[in-house]
């Protein structure tokens, strides 16, 4: 019922009784009837509209009272009326919002309940659904509860995990101190050795963390089987090293190469010479130096025919760069600067390899940025009509000899100098080129890279460069 409705009702019912007030004969007073329809306008109004109405009551009642009216008697009579009306009114308002105040609560708590409910629902369902191992452990790290995916990891018949001690499968969880040990809580994740029901080892990924709850401390983690993350990884390892040994053989085998085709002259000349003609031993060393040779052009051959080239978005192998490169640099206080267009036409490139190339570049300039005052490292890619250029630029003091770049063993370089000598062979085992800008202030190094399909990508003969031309100055 609204409140106009209310109102009205109300006034018909003040109406009726003041007209029944001064119409009876009896002297009767009935202005104890005028609580009905103050409680009627109690449950709608407001407080000022009950205190009116008893107000307007209270006149009524005293006018058409059948009683002479006389002050010493009426006024306290009808400050009792005016009181018990408005208290009873004022009551009826209260006891009114209360109930409103616990409908809505309780309504609120209803949405709440089936939100909650739902909720759950939606998470029980992930949990059960997950492929992801999910197990909560209680007090003496005994598993809570476990998922499906927990059971199938750790090679147990779903539901037996429930109560078991969590250390036989994953030893790293049952040392975790727990709530109940130490005040400090964990958000972490670690990397670990593990165990199935049947012996079988595997290494896992865990997150964790610690809380409280009323029925004591709890851990909840998540338990990722990195065993096939393992076996990838050091399977890419081994054919990164074993593209990186076939670079770096067929690299020295040219070298070996033109110091065999420097001996060849000499022993052709002293052929020629006649002074030796005939001695067993130098034409022993001839044929020596030949088969060198020979064995020097397989290699090579083999070499250039197994790299693994192919077309690359660059864009995402310079992500992989920031992602790397970033930290380290931010441990160095070094300011990277990037300039990246942004989009790259795809390149003709091992991605590993020229990742590798460019972190060594890098590492070059943070070695020689040590003690500079001002110390940055400028990266940018340009894109040409068939070429890719990278430039990789440093604020630090510049090469003292740059026509010593690209050799092997040089003296003073750190380890065996092989660093800028073995990235120049990269590059050029995809038919890229790396060089020195000597008119850049700084250190600054030139990646040149095909745009893939711009020319012949037949990596196993001869294209567009040798794929080891002689690396000197």
């Amino acid at each position: 019922m609204n409140l106009r409705l209310r109102a009205a009702l109300a006034g018909l019912l003040i109406a009726i009784i003041a007209l029944v007030d001064w119409r009876v004969d009896p002297p009767i007073s009935f202005g104890f009837l005028y609580l009905f329809p103050i409680l009627l306008i109690g449950t709608g109004a407001k407080r000022w509209h009950i205190v009116a109405t008893a107000i307007l009551c209270t006149v009524l009642a005293d006018v058409f009272s059948p009683l002479a009216f006389l002050i010493q008697v009426s006024l306290p009579q009808d400050v009792l009326v005016f009181t018990s009306l408005a208290g009873t009114g004022l009551f009826a308002y209260e006891a009114t919002r209360s109930r409103r105040r616990e409908q809505e609560n309780l309504r609120r708590l209803e949405r709440e309940v089936d939100a909650r409910r739902e909720a759950e629902e939606q998470l029980e369902f992930l949990i059960e659904s997950s492929p992801v191992a999910i197990v909560t452990l209680a007090g003496d790290c005994l598993v809570h509860r476990a998922n499906p995916a927990a059971h199938r990891l750790l090679g147990v018949a779903v539901g037996q995990l429930a109560g078991r001690s969590i250390r036989p499968y994953i030893p790293a969880l049952g040392r975790v101190p727990f709530l109940d040990r130490t005040a400090q809580t964990f958000r972490t994740e670690m990397q670990c050795r593990g165990e199935r029901e049947n012996g079988d080892g595997l290494l896992v990924n865990v997150f964790f963390s610690t809380y409280n709850t009323a029925m004591g401390p709890r851990l909840a983690a998540l338990v990722v089987d990195a065993s096939e993350e393992l076996r990838d990884r050091e399977e890419a390892n081994l054919e990164q090293l074993m593209t990186g040994s076939r670079i770096l053989v067929g690299a020295v085998s040219h070298e070996i190469r033109n110091v065999c085709g420097a001996i060849g002259v000499i022993h052709e000349n002293l052929m020629r010479n006649g002074a030796l003609k005939g001695n067993k031993d130098f034409e022993a060393l001839g044929a020596l130096v030949d088969t060198l040779n020979r064995i020097a052009s397989l290699e090579l051959k083999q070499s250039a025919r197994n790299s693994q080239v192919g077309g690359i978005d660059l864009a995402e192998t310079l992500d992989d760069l920031r992602i790397v490169l970033e930290p380290y640099c931010q441990e160095a206080e070094i300011e990277v600067r990037w300039d990246i267009p942004p989009s790259l036409p795809p390149v003709w490139a091992d991605p590993h390899s020229l990742l590798q190339v460019l972190l060594n570049l890098i590492k070059n300039s943070e070695r020689a940025l040590a003690g500079a005052k001002e110390k940055r490292i400028d990266i940018s890619a340009r894109a040409e009509t068939n070429v890719v250029t990278l430039r990789v630029t440093d604020s630090g003091p510049g090469i003292p000899s740059p026509e010593k770049l690209f050799q092997p063993f040089q003296k003073g370089a750190e380890s065996t100098g092989l660093g800028l000598y073995l990235s120049r062979a990269f590059v050029r085992s995809f038919h890229g080129e790396l060089r020195h800008d000597p008119a850049v202030a700084g250190c600054s190094f030139v990646i040149e890279l095909e745009v893939a399909g711009a020319g012949d990508a037949d990596f196993g003969g001869v294209g567009k460069h040798d794929a080891y031309p002689a690396i000197t100055a």
